[in-house]
């Protein structure tokens, strides 16, 4: 008896060895979008390498699942085993997701990723995707997100009310605060909306990626930062999908998004610093401003008061508000003593 099941189970771990899992992943950004579009590409290679060949993932678009705001329901669902995309995108349906990308004048990308690993972040994380029936590992960051294209100057509070602006995740609710009208349209629609006279200003990340959708042929005002101190992205997988998977392919998957999520970050910097040396040498009708003090205070006002009263409405959302709170008052006295006094000194 002990001869046989020490058989079986011998062969039950050679047939997982040699067993092919594939996953589905549908992408909220499209292959021509800088990075962002290539990025799960490079994540499934390496999964399929490093497995020698035992997980494979099959990588959608929105050309073809037509749901680039649609990841999150349709992974849950079990339509597609993993979605690359966005935590902000689903603030309407649990308002808590918006702490898994950024928030207004909260962390920045370093800021971001030491409280996640260390100040409790991803325990946070877990209580928020469960219920859905989720797994989210970060997907990487772009690092800090400029403040938008304009059609118009913004001298003060006033020029801000009534205009059409793209803004994601919670900046949008901050802004509309202003009497902006803030929408949240699709990445393929911006340049043509813009165009178009649809949007009078938009949002989107930073200069390689901003200069890549052509926005500085329809806007001339560029502003700097401050909805998005950071850029990050998330793989959501379907936990019952992930369950099915051996220890290994978990482990070979998990990795390859670390990795992944890593090089995104640098190619990003990377980029980003080219394109800006190169806009100030080739696109000098472009005017990198700063926002007025008085947008700039009401913004912070307007911030602080949309999460005061999400913190009424949903302890869990409280909860995080506090950790990440918290943390920043831990970490932000070395971040200004560490390398931003550094730069600072520099400039003497």
């Amino acid at each position: 008896m002990r001869i046989m099941f020490g058989l079986v189970l011998l062969f039950s771990t050679l047939f997982s060895q040699d067993k092919i899992y594939t996953l589905t992943l549908a992408s909220s950004w499209g292959e021509q979008i800088p990075f962002l579009g290539q990025a799960p590409h490079k994540m499934a290679r390496r999964v399929d390498e490093m497995s020698a060949g035992r997980l494979k993932i099959r990588v959608d678009f929105p050309q073809k699942h037509k749901a680039p705001f649609g990841i999150m329901d349709m992974v849950k669902e079990g339509l597609y085993d993993i979605g690359y995309t966005t935590s902000v995108y689903y603030k309407g349906k649990d308002y808590k997701l918006v702490f898994f990308m950024t928030t207004p004048f909260g962390m920045t990308t370093t800021e971001w990723y030491a409280w996640y690993y260390h100040g409790g972040g991803k325990a946070l994380s877990e209580k928020v995707y469960t219920p859905y029936g989720l797994v989210a590992y970060p997907g990487g960051s772009v690092g800090i997100s400029m403040g938008g294209w304009f059609k118009k100057e913004i001298h003060s509070l006033a020029d801000l009310k009534g205009l059409k602006m793209r803004i994601s995740g919670q900046g949008g609710d901050v802004i509309s605060r202003l009497g902006v009208n803030a929408i949240n349209t699709p990445p393929g629609e911006l340049y043509m909306a813009m165009q178009t006279g649809l949007l009078d200003a938009v949002e989107w990340i930073a200069p390689s990626f901003d200069m890549a959708m052509g926005f500085h042929k329809v806007a001339s005002y560029y502003y700097t930062g401050w909805s998005k101190p950071s850029g990050e992205g998330q793989y959501l997988i379907n936990k019952h999908k992930l369950d099915t998977l051996p220890e290994d392919l978990r482990a070979i998957l998990e990795s390859a998004i670390k990795i992944t999520a890593r090089e995104l970050l640098d190619e990003s910097n990377d980029a980003n610093a080219k394109i800006w040396a190169l806009m100030q040498q080739e696109y000098p009708n472009i005017k990198v401003n700063h926002f007025p003090n008085d947008v700039m205070l009401a913004l912070k006002r307007a911030a602080q008061e949309v999460e005061e009263e999400q913190g009424q409405k949903d302890a869990l959302y409280k909860e995080i508000l506090e950790s990440q709170r918290a943390y920043i008052a831990l970490i932000r006295p070395w971040t200004l003593i560490g390398e931003f006094d550094y730069l600072k000194q520099l400039e003497k």
